[in-house]
């Protein structure tokens, strides 16, 4: 049994013998992470940042859980309101060895990381990777005028002060509400009470009716989040239709093996997606997050992918493959909060 499995049953579940030699382990992540933020808060470990607005876009468990389409959104937000965004990111993923990198179209997933490839391609702004966030900040702004700035994970890179921190959540919420190792949790569930803002991820639903499990009372003013699919991109022509267009022309036609694949936080939600898009594919791959896939990994026919995926998958050049583009969509109240922390730079919350 995978670990991650363990990771999402429920806490009083029965775990095998060897779960719980990683007990010791869980109190030395523990002690050691709150020995560090100590050290941070009484400032015998430095921090500072840019005299811009840094937005924190993190979470507290690890995995992917919808973090990118809410960067996406923040910076489409900065740009409405007259702002020049950059994204900082730390490249997961990637081998660059030389930072801070300002990603290009012409870089690969295996050397930039997927998610910042991802926000490059699709967003015309400077998107950043460095490891050392404050080093890569400061190129934002020095080098590519920027003056706000979106950091795509970083929740715990507490050497980078920030004006406003986010966290992301999605269905599995903290699992077994466990920390390192012995759950998915980077911090205890505690600092869902110190962030500024909570959004719940909760899929691709017609309405946001869901209602947030409540670990916490910080969950009683969580935002929620759907993921609305606008297109289908072919990987290789870069032609889109919309959802509709593409069943009509594409799948109503195609005579080919349908398998859907998916390299993300938890794949079984892209599948859930597209089967409430009345896709059926006759196989389905889930693959570990931030995968880098070979060719022999994908099968013939005709291939579904996430956006993630794709930029991934864009140097096979197959024009059997398509990915599902999708948009967060939130409130219109989380656009006046973003508006408010881009207009008034708040005080670091460190």
């Amino acid at each position: 049994m995978k670990l991650q499995t363990l990771w999402y049953q429920q806490r009083n579940g029965v775990y095998p013998i060897w779960y719980w030699l990683l007990y010791p382990l869980q109190l030395l992540f523990w002690g050691l992470s709150a020995l560090r933020r100590l050290l941070f808060k009484i400032g015998l470990l430095s921090s500072r940042k840019p005299d811009v607005p840094i937005i924190i876009v993190g979470n507290i468990t690890v995995g992917g859980n919808g973090k990118t389409p809410l960067a996406l959104l923040i910076a489409q937000i900065a740009l409405g309101k007259g702002k020049r965004p950059g994204v900082l990111s730390r490249g997961y993923g990637g081998n660059q060895t030389v930072f801070p990198h300002r990603v290009c179209q012409d870089d690969t997933a295996d050397k930039v990381g997927d998610e910042p490839l991802l926000i490059a391609s699709r967003l015309d702004i400077p998107v950043v990777i460095d490891p050392k966030r404050t080093r890569g900040a400061d190129y934002l702004v020095e080098h590519c005028d920027c003056d706000v700035i979106i950091c795509d994970d970083g929740l715990q890179h507490y050497a980078l002060q920030r004006s406003f921190e986010i966290v992301v959540m999605d269905s599995r919420v903290a699992g077994n509400q466990r920390l390192l190792p012995m759950g998915p949790l980077r911090e205890g569930i505690w600092r869902l009470n110190t962030v500024d803002m909570i959004v719940r991820n909760i899929g691709v639903v017609e309405s946001a009716t869901a209602t947030c499990d409540k670990l916490t009372n910080a969950f009683d003013s969580a935002y929620e989040m759907t993921l609305k699919p606008s297109h289908w991109v072919n990987v290789r022509s870069h032609e889109r239709l919309g959802v509709k267009e593409f069943e009509e022309q594409i799948l109503s036609t195609n005579q080919q093996k349908v398998t859907a694949i998916a390299g993300i936080g938890s794949p079984s939600r892209f599948f859930d997606t597209l089967k409430q898009l009345g896709i059926t594919p006759e196989q389905t791959l889930g693959f570990d997050d931030h995968y880098q896939y070979s060719i022999s990994d994908l099968p013939d026919g005709l291939v579904l992918m996430t956006e993630k995926d794709a930029v991934k998958c864009r140097a096979f050049n197959n024009a059997q493959h398509w990915y599902l583009e999708v948009s967060a969509v939130l409130p219109q109240t989380f656009e006046s909060a973003i508006d408010a922390v881009l207009t008034h730079t708040a005080s670091p919350n460190n």
